[in-house]
């Protein structure tokens, strides 16, 4: 497969088979990811990886809150909220065979001083969705699907995906990555911004 065809292949993919991922994919695909660039080197990426059922019932659980909770934020009807539940609970959206959350330990970093709070953050969040752009490319490759969840950075959220982690609060939570083989064929969408509206040569 050509990088070209990974890049124009890949989309986000909700609904997964209940086929099983094996642990040689799994490890490929976070060998991938920490070959992305890293900030001063320092690859203070963690790649939590859930597999057994009681995890990731937990883990599926608390993206169907973090979805409620983003609809709620955007102030969306209660019967369109409704439908997401229906989405999520009965059609199965987003409950995956594997569940990769990706955290980045604050504690590791070059630049000392408080000043450089902010920017050693950012940097260290770049570095890490890098590495989610890597993984999601290779699982292209290999046949497999992804779909980037932030939702489960919502305050309380995110404590109990550290917690199911067993990590502590110097780990900051960048996404969870659902993994699986698609349940249907997927359909890369265009995107909605034309080349020219979002560059701009100089």
């Amino acid at each position: 497969m050509e990088l070209g065809d990974a890049i124009f292949g890949r989309t986000s993919v909700r609904y997964f088979s209940e086929r099983e991922v094996p642990e040689e994919q799994v490890r490929a695909l976070i060998e991938a990811a920490v070959r992305a660039p890293t900030a001063s080197g320092l690859e203070n990426w963690l790649f939590v990886v859930f597999k057994s059922e009681e995890a990731r019932e937990r883990i599926y659980t608390l993206i169907a809150k973090g979805m409620e909770a983003y609809y709620r934020a955007v102030n969306l009807p209660e019967e369109k909220i409704e439908k997401l539940r229906e989405r999520i609970y009965r059609e199965g959206m987003f409950r995956a065979p594997v569940y990769i959350a990706v955290f980045i330990d604050r504690r590791v970093r070059f630049l000392q001083g408080k000043e450089f709070d902010e920017l050693e953050f950012i940097w260290s969040v770049e570095s890490a969705a890098m590495a989610i752009q890597n993984l999601m490319l290779k699982a292209v490759e290999l046949g497999l699907g992804t779909v980037y969840i932030g939702v489960t950075n919502f305050p309380g959220i995110e404590e109990e995906v550290r917690e199911l982690a067993g990590l502590d609060g110097n780990y900051y939570l960048v996404g969870v990555i659902p993994v699986g083989y698609p349940r249907g064929e997927p359909k890369p969408r265009k995107r909605k911004k034309a080349f020219e509206e979002v560059s701009k040569f100089i």
